[in-house]
């Protein structure tokens, strides 16, 4: 059952463009949030993505990444791991708040506000048809990957 449409949006994102949500239409589309460049976990979400990217792109799918990161931060995670997709730069969490995936955590015993990872698919209508919450890296990007493929 296809949820609500998240109304479109507009973000700055690597290689110097501008990523707008309604531009994708005609097209699948999986936006994954994730915590930080360049730390353990998401480093390995964005490698498995990174792998399984020539799979997304047959089944008529793009891929994007976001994090609070700055696009400095995001050129430099992509170049160093050869990241094929882009990656969209929220340092105001207007996207997070968007996708309400801004969360308190805890790390090394604090409360700490950050980013849940989680992932949301859209059909070539721009309809939002999946989402994951809470995401545990291994195996996730396949997940992504085989629900897109149903979507055909």
């Amino acid at each position: 059952m296809p949820k609500n449409n998240v109304p479109d949006f507009t973000s700055p994102a690597t290689s110097g463009l501008t990523f707008t949500l309604s531009a994708h239409l005609g097209k699948h589309l999986v936006v994954y949030f994730y915590p930080k460049d360049n730390t353990p976990g998401c480093t390995t979400e964005a490698q498995q993505f990174r792998d399984l990217y020539p799979e997304f792109i047959a089944s008529g799918c793009e891929v994007v990444g976001v994090s609070r990161d700055s696009l400095k931060s995001h050129e430099n995670f992509k170049a160093k791991f050869s990241l094929p997709f882009e990656l969209l730069s929220d340092p105001d969490e207007t996207l997070c708040t968007l996708f309400g995936v801004m969360k308190m955590k805890n790390m090394y015993g604090k409360q700490v506000r950050g980013i849940e990872r989680s992932t949301f698919v859209f059909d070539k209508a721009g309809v939002l048809r999946q989402e994951w919450r809470g995401v545990k890296v291994p195996e996730h990007a396949s997940q992504v990957l085989d629900f897109v493929k149903s979507l055909n």
